[in-house]
């Protein structure tokens, strides 16, 4: 073997211990660990403003930046380490029910901030999460989706004498935008029928005026009117 491979040798071998290494100083990780709680603790806020969120999920908003920025860390050039980690995680199974749109909206916007304090990316960490969490405050003051509050569903018992086809038709004509019959379900050993109705209010009506109108027509028989609930399937 000439010398000349000798110091090729020599030079592989050189290289190949630096790879899947990395410096981790105590400052370096304190800094990014306080950035991280800081905009944690802003993502909480701002997806908490004006609405009632479980403790759970603030936690899990104000600290899984921090979780995320040391996964980064420790995995940052690290083969072994990366395959270990991806491992665990691919053990791991959710079991509680899917969040909203919003709330899962949160949890990335905590994951992207931990990528970029783990890998030293501070000042974009903290422009990105006030620029996100400002817009998210801008929207939830801003009048968008609020129709969704006249989205109503109504349940009807009727008398089985009464056809129930098209009985409170110019009713839901006079009151509402969209009336369209769900559910028909007999009670009461087959005397009575329960009707479910989704009904979208106009602008200005009153559910009193409705119901008192609707009271009329079924004989005064039991009525429910409910606000909407958002399928659980669905965002």
């Amino acid at each position: 073997m000439t010398v000349l491979d000798n110091i090729n040798v020599l030079s592989a071998i050189d290289l190949s211990s630096t790879v899947g290494t990395s410096t981790i100083t105590t400052s370096t990780f304190a800094i990014c660990s306080l950035v991280s709680l800081v905009v944690g603790a802003m993502i909480a806020f701002s997806f908490c403003f004006r609405q009632n969120k479980s403790k759970s999920l603030v936690t899990t908003l104000a600290l899984l930046p921090l979780i995320v920025q040391v996964i980064i860390m420790l995995v940052n050039g690290n083969l072994g380490t990366g395959v270990a980690v991806a491992g665990a995680f691919s053990l791991v199974r959710f079991r509680s029910m899917q969040g909203n749109a919003k709330d899962i909206l949160g949890i990335f916007l905590a994951m992207a901030v931990g990528i970029a304090t783990g890998t030293d990316h501070l000042l974009l960490a903290i422009i990105f999460t006030v620029v996100v969490c400002g817009m998210n405050i801008v929207y939830m003051i801003l009048p968008l989706g609020e129709g969704a509050d006249c989205e109503k569903v109504l349940t009807i018992t009727i008398p089985e004498s009464l056809d129930y086809g098209d009985v409170f038709d110019d009713i839901f004509e006079k009151f509402t935008t969209k009336a369209k019959l769900e559910t028909v379900k007999t009670t009461n050993m087959g005397s009575l029928f329960k009707l479910k109705y989704d009904v979208t209010l106009k602008n200005g009506v009153k559910e009193k005026e409705l119901i008192d109108e609707l009271r009329v027509r079924n004989g005064n028989l039991e009525i429910i009117c409910s606000r909407k609930m958002p399928d659980a399937n669905q965002l």
